[in-house]
């Protein structure tokens, strides 16, 4: 059976043979079912984002092998691994063309991975299918298809962004703390919507939070990373049962200290 998402002995180092030498990723192993939610926690310099950026292919790993939905992706470089992903970004302003309408935001989205041809444009049958799409938000955005994405709040667009990132149904989606620029009242709702397009569409997700009851409250299985491994791996109902506390005692059992992210412990 070929599992949706295989890390094996993932090894990346920056800056290497210099002062600044950093290992970030260090016999990464992972193997996720297809239908999985993964949330991932861990402290600063985990591991946690560079893990999601080898996996896109935005640099090359050092050693190890990726592979997605069966197809060894590791020597493809990150335009070829688009048709197979969909990514959310911690900052509103990134995946979207901010002088672009919802609608043509819409539509490269939708094209992505696809032969370019000359004509361009939205049809109309495009339109429709993308104002039943916004609707879905329940943030009125239907109505407003030809408004420039530069002048949505930054939940609307991270809303338009997570619908754009799942419109091909990608094998594989990326969301890398993509609620924390947001106030907590927003953050919740695209969460909410987060995981209504992951249900809805049936796709394999990985989800970087630095909120711990988010970790816990969203997906079915929660990783916990520390200097660029997996120190911990919780599925189904055990997951349903973890505390806070719990992820707090696991850290320190593992790592001999304390957890030192101030933004997880008051989030």
């Amino acid at each position: 059976m070929a599992y949706a998402l295989e890390l094996k002995d993932i090894h990346k180092t920056f800056n290497k043979g210099t002062i600044n030498e950093k290992v970030a990723l260090n016999g990464l192993e992972l193997k996720l079912n297809e239908g999985d939610f993964v949330t991932i926690i861990g402290g600063n310099g985990a591991g946690k984002s560079t893990m999601l950026n080898a996996i896109a292919g935005v640099w090359s790993i050092d050693a190890g092998s990726i592979i997605i939905g069966g197809k060894d992706v590791t020597s493809l470089p990150e335009h070829k691994r688009a048709k197979f992903l969909g990514r959310v970004f911690q900052d509103p302003m990134t995946g979207t063309a901010a002088t672009m309408s919802i609608d043509e935001n819409m539509a490269i989205a939708a094209r992505r991975g696809k032969s370019r041809t000359l004509k361009w444009g939205v049809t109309k049958a495009e339109k429709e299918q993308y104002k039943n799409q916004l609707k879905k938000l329940d943030l009125g955005l239907e109505e407003r298809l030809t408004t420039k994405v530069g002048l949505l709040s930054g939940g609307q667009r991270q809303a338009v962004t997570l619908l754009m990132a799942s419109l091909e149904k990608p094998d594989l989606l990326l969301l890398d703390e993509h609620t924390a620029a947001l106030d907590p009242k927003t953050a919740a709702k695209v969460l909410a919507l987060s995981d209504k397009i992951i249900e809805e569409n049936n796709l394999t997700a990985l989800m970087v939070t630095h909120n711990m009851k988010d970790a816990i409250a969203h997906g079915n299985r929660l990783i916990m990373m520390h200097e660029g491994r997996i120190i911990y791996d919780v599925a189904g109902e055990d997951k349903k049962k973890l505390k806070v506390s719990d992820l707090l005692a696991k850290f320190e059992e593992v790592s001999g200290g304390e957890f030192a992210n101030d933004r997880m412990m008051l989030s």
